[in-house]
């Protein structure tokens, strides 16, 4: 997740530190910061700027991405071929736009928003949202999406602390399963409540960060607020309809996670991104569950998370199972965190962001499961036994230095074919980081995954008038493939990704040794209502509606529905045949 960026220069300059290689180092002086658990083991090798003159446009028309960035979400990185402004034309192949809805009521944020589809007396609504700002839409007629209810902060200028008609103080919209649970007979919704990651307190200039201010990192733990998750019966689509379940804490050092206390602090990260649930008896989360979970180099994130197992058999009482985690995430695994050759670069997130990947749920048969570890790399876990989850394998990924590398894993194509997509997404503007793959990994071992591709590199038409996105403007590269939550089940052979500035690009992955583009939709690079700050990040996601074959689009100026009948099939525009319940595999 990006954080909310505003074009004023940062307080302090960066200070250029020399541009090492990635190779492990010694360990060195430790850190000015008191905190025990913030990381010390290597000495400080934070990448200096990329020289302007090593990377940019090439003879070929393509372009060469610097190899080693430090974290710089701030400023602006222009080179020359880069457009003077951003671009306000559309590209459009083998895709139709249905229908678009701009403005404010459909961007709750301009950087990030989750999704989830519910059915209630025969109309269908999609829910977006992200923390304070939530939004809820009638869509069962695609080309008349209607507004049904919008949660916001905005009169209290944002403040979590602070409640108003839409959130009691402390209170927010986190990212949500929403399944139907056949004990209760109702749609249950599991929700995240983890850490911020827009947050004040420190930045990524290094003399603001959390290797050199403790004050900052003080405050961050003094903050009250559940790290963990809730759980919430769902008797209708509006907030009202919620009826709370259970108030859960993943903070290890708590008596009775059921009965913590919410208005003091709370230890680690709390649940991170959608938790993983189906309805049925386990679920998985993805948590640091206290604050020696610390072994990740990210200038502003404290946590470095494992993952976790619950049983879910009764709704109202979560029960912990196990827990996970790989050597040199706890503070005190020196020797293993040493040898990660991102240690000391304090730039790289380290350990999961979101929780493991499933291809066939535990309750039917399933047996593997792929966590997306960050700067870690990627693990294969055997949870048959859920009590007792057990490491399988690990493959280390090529670093990508900055951005956030090993954030998404698309398992769809597994059961078929043996391989996983793994993928990391950009952090900065204008191509200023390496280049973030869509690693295919052939797991079909999986003792012995191994990187046996990549998806093709979007390149834009000849009618833009440019030859690389990086020309665009903006972020370039792979965010994810929506969510297991979306409703249908996922087609063989296609992967559709948001692609900020290169929109949504659909790959035919049929045949693994020759992957495609067979469709994409690039939208304008901003909307009359977007800030300046956003105009960078384009197309954050896609939903993908498979029961009636629409993609949606989400983007900083609206959202998009979308059709694609040589890749997904005719679309249903109207009241889908059979209502949502729970995700298919």
């Amino acid at each position: 997740m990006r954080s909310l960026r505003t074009r004023a220069a940062l307080a302090t300059a960066v200070v250029a530190t020399a541009a090492t290689l990635l190779a492990p180092g010694a360990t060195a002086t430790p850190s000015a910061a008191p905190d025990p658990n913030i990381p010390d083991v290597c000495q400080d090798r934070r990448p200096g700027p990329a020289d302007p003159g090593a990377y940019g446009m090439q003879l070929d028309g393509s372009f060469r991405h610097p190899a080693l960035t430090p974290v710089d979400e701030e400023h602006e990185h222009s080179f020359p071929g880069r457009n003077k402004t951003y671009d306000t034309h559309a590209y459009i192949k083998n895709m139709k736009v249905e229908a678009a809805y701009e403005g404010p009521d459909f961007t709750p944020d301009y950087f990030h928003t989750w999704q989830n589809i519910v059915d209630f007396g025969g109309r269908r609504y999609m829910f977006q949202y992200d923390r304070s700002e939530g939004r809820v839409y009638d869509i069962t007629d695609v080309r008349k999406v209607k507004v049904v209810e919008k949660t916001t902060r905005e009169d209290v200028g944002g403040d979590e602390t602070k409640g108003n008609a839409s959130w009691a103080p402390n209170d927010y919209w986190g990212a949500s399963t929403v399944q139907w649970n056949k004990k209760l007979r109702a749609y249950v919704m599991v929700m995240s409540f983890e850490d911020k990651r827009q947050i004040s307190e420190l930045t990524d200039d290094p003399a603001h960060d959390k290797f050199h201010n403790p004050a900052g990192v003080r405050k961050l733990r003094e903050k009250p607020g559940l790290k963990g998750f809730k759980v919430f019966r769902l008797d209708g689509p509006r907030k009202k309809d919620w009826k709370l379940l259970a108030t859960v804490s993943t903070d290890a050092t708590q008596k009775d996670p059921l009965k913590s206390d919410p208005n003091k602090p709370q230890q680690g990260s709390g649940s991170l991104d959608v938790p993983y649930w189906t309805g049925g008896r386990y679920m998985f989360l993805a948590t640091a569950p206290d604050d020696t979970y610390s072994g990740t180099e990210y200038p502003t994130n404290l946590h470095s998370a494992g993952y976790q197992s619950w049983d879910m058999s009764d709704p109202v009482h979560p029960r912990l199972l196990d827990t996970w985690h790989l050597p040199g995430q706890r503070t005190g695994e020196d020797a293993a965190y040493r040898s990660n050759p991102r240690c000391g670069n304090h730039t790289s997130w380290m350990g999961a962001r979101m929780p493991l990947f499933i291809p066939k749920p535990v309750e039917q048969g399933g047996r593997y499961a792929f966590a997306a570890m960050g700067g870690y790399g990627l693990t294969v876990l055997d949870i048959s036994d859920p009590a007792r989850m057990r490491t399988v394998s690990h493959l280390d990924l090529p670093p990508s230095v900055s951005g956030t590398e090993g954030d998404n894993i698309d398992v769809s194509q597994y059961e078929r074919t043996g391989l996983v997509y793994v993928s990391g997404y950009p952090l900065t503007e204008d191509c200023y980081e390496p280049y973030k793959e869509v690693y295919q990994v052939d797991a079909k071992d999986p003792r012995h995954p191994r990187i046996v591709g990549t998806l093709p590199r979007p390149t834009p038409p000849k009618s833009a008038g440019f030859r690389d996105f990086c020309q665009r403007r903006g972020s370039f590269g792979p965010k994810r493939t929506g969510y297991y939550t979306n409703p249908g089940k996922h087609d063989a052979g296609v992967l559709g990704y948001g692609f900020y500035n290169a929109g949504v690009q659909f790959f035919d992955v049929s045949h693994p040794a020759k992957p495609a583009i067979e469709a994409y939709f690039v939208p304008k690079a901003y909307g009359p209502d977007t800030p300046d700050y956003a105009y960078g990040n384009q197309t954050h996601g896609v939903y993908v509606e498979w029961d009636r074959n629409i993609a949606w689009a989400l983007t900083n100026h609206g959202i998009y529905a979308l059709s694609a009948p040589k890749v997904l099939g005719k679309p249903h525009l109207t009241r889908p045949e059979k209502p949502f319940r729970t995700s298919e595999f």
